[in-house]
């Protein structure tokens, strides 16, 4: 789905119409990935009981995992969100 129409020939359009298709893509595409980080967001306790899922299943009974690295700021939120409940 073009934004603007577009020229046969793209050598033909001036700078200031690239700039311009690129400033209306750029758009379309920071506003999507911001809707699908608040979609995310939404479903962030489903999401990460989905991916850990086979990890949990085959942890002895009673344990739980222990994250040690820099990604473990993520999934607080999931832990965060089920306490809270």
């Amino acid at each position: 789905m073009p934004v603007t129409h577009e020229p046969k020939n793209l050598s033909d359009q001036p700078l200031v119409e690239h700039l311009r298709e690129l400033r209306s893509c750029l758009i379309i595409a920071f506003t999507a990935v911001a809707v699908a980080s608040i979609v995310a967001y939404y479903f962030i306790e489903p999401i990460s009981h989905w991916l850990f899922r086979p990890l949990t299943g085959v942890l002895p009974k009673g344990s739980t995992l222990i994250f040690t690295s820099y990604q473990e700021g993520f999934f607080f939120i999931s832990s965060w969100r089920s306490s809270a409940a």
